[in-house]
């Protein structure tokens, strides 16, 4: 059987992971509010909210679920957390990853204002995009290794099917914008990288 302490700093950290990811799809959600008004289209409001975080939404709250009450067999072996280290870790991380995508889509939200003001769409390099190409995709990824570390291993299930997913749009970008911007981009690729800071 757990320790008390160990079970309480599992609820405890899970929760304020659980708080992050609300934080997030609360933003989100104002966020595809204001890009529905602007560009009219309903398919962007259910790609941004419905497709990409109502199931990480899920999955917190099934989590919170096994935990809590246990309705599984080893439910307990769901949980990650097993100590304080790995919970101040796991939220740290998780809390990095969230902010790092906030700052990357309120820069990308600002830059398309300015743009439809001057009528002249620039490349983004400034915020969070002078350490990475795609802060976004970086930020919801580390979030994710944080939530696995910090409350449950079940978080790597939207980490393997969405991991995929952002490389392949963040390759498919950097394309669209290397033909968007000839000159500019190639040296802004050279002095970046595309997810991680340094690395890669």
């Amino acid at each position: 059987r757990e320790p008390a302490s160990t079970s309480a700093a599992m609820t405890i950290f899970g929760w304020m992971i659980f708080a992050l990811w609300l934080a997030l799809i609360a933003y989100w959600g104002l966020a595809a509010t204001g890009l529905r008004r602007t560009v009219g289209g309903r398919w962007v409001w259910w790609r941004e909210i419905a497709v990409r975080l109502a199931f990480f939404a899920l999955v917190v709250a099934a989590i919170q679920v096994a935990i809590m009450c246990h309705p599984l067999p080893g439910a307990g072996l769901y949980a990650g957390n097993t100590s304080l280290a790995t919970g101040v870790a796991g939220f740290a991380l998780c809390a990095a990853g969230i902010a790092l995508a906030i700052s990357g889509r309120a820069c990308l939200e600002r830059s398309r204002a300015a743009a439809s003001a001057q009528g002249d769409p620039g490349l983004i390099t400034t915020g969070p995009y002078a350490l990475v190409r795609h802060p976004i995709y970086s930020g919801l990824l580390l979030a994710l290794i944080g939530s696995a570390i910090g409350q449950s291993v079940l978080w790597l299930l939207p980490l393997v099917v969405y991991a995929p997913r952002f490389i392949s749009s963040a390759h498919h970008e950097e394309q669209l914008l290397s033909e968007q911007f000839p000159e500019r981009y190639p040296a802004y690729r050279k002095r970046t990288r595309m997810l991680l800071p340094y690395l890669w």
